[in-house]
């Protein structure tokens, strides 16, 4: 179901998926936030077989309200939003699932929110600065290949030999992100550094502090945030389990949907309170 859900000051557009239960539905955080939700469908159409899914366009991207001004477009607002949704949609406690970028937006939740979150699922993210990636990508020559084919194609790859490490998929991939506008978040803020954070507190002492069962879902072939980082938290966050597919990268959940929704749904299925390590 796509409806548009009125917050007073934003629309959001959302999609629900699967069938509503007494079992609690999963709220995901999409990336970016430059783009809308519908890349993450692949794998979460796979999930909805067994749960109900609910996904939302950020505001100021995809289909949600456009046109707000800078002070508008800063993660607290992303937040705020999520939070409710879930009372505007009756949902309940959840369980959350961020990738990417809405991974750190995920664990900014539970920080803010504890108790409305069940479960959390930070798949293809990060819980360390952007600059702990390079140790892992610099000097690795396949990364700086595929880095090469996107400068030699001057943006017509996307991003596609990176985020997708199978090479034959790259064109299925670009397909899918074909009709994805960009959004009205401005980069340029996050590299001079005026953009705030996606996390207030320092992620690892978040998670600690809310102690929620955790699923790392992560990509082995990452070079977003190289798998590396994902083994680190893991170890840092006694909660968590740390679900590795293989021969996948950033983009796990298109490139294995079905492996992607088996871990997400397996980790959701486990008694509530109890973590996996």
């Amino acid at each position: 179901m796509e409806q548009f859900v009125d917050l007073g000051d934003v629309t959001l557009f959302v999609r629900q998926l699967g069938t509503r239960s007494d079992r609690p539905s999963l709220l995901v955080l999409h990336g970016g936030p430059d783009v809308g939700h519908s890349y993450l469908l692949p794998g979460l159409e796979a999930v909805a077989r067994d749960r109900h899914v609910v996904t939302f366009d950020y505001r100021g991207c995809g289909r949600s309200t456009r046109g707000l001004p800078d002070a508008e477009l800063e993660p607290a607002f992303v937040i705020r939003d999520a939070h409710r949704l879930i009372g505007e949609l009756g949902l309940g406690q959840v369980d959350l699932l961020g990738f990417s970028t809405g991974g750190r937006a995920a664990m900014e939740y539970v920080s803010q929110h504890p108790a409305d979150v069940r479960r959390l699922v930070l798949a293809s993210t990060s819980a360390y600065p952007s600059d702990a990636a390079r140790q892992y990508l610099d000097g690795w020559p396949e990364y700086e290949h595929r880095q090469r084919l996107e400068r030699e194609a001057d943006g017509a790859l996307r991003n596609s030999t990176v985020f997708v490490w199978n090479l034959d998929l790259a064109p299925a991939y670009l397909d899918l992100i074909r009709d994805l506008d960009e959004g009205d978040w401005s980069f340029e803020r996050v590299l001079d550094g005026t953009m705030p954070p996606w996390c207030t507190r320092d992620p690892v002492t978040i998670l600690n502090g809310w102690a929620g069962p955790i699923l790392i879902l992560h990509g082995a072939k990452d070079m977003g945030f190289p798998i590396q980082l994902a083994r680190r938290v893991h170890r840092e966050v006694p909660t968590s389990y740390l679900a590795v597919i293989d021969d996948a990268a950033h983009m796990c959940q298109f490139e294995k949907p079905s492996q992607w929704a088996k871990e997400v749904t397996a980790f959701l299925a486990g008694p509530a309170g109890v973590g996996q390590t």
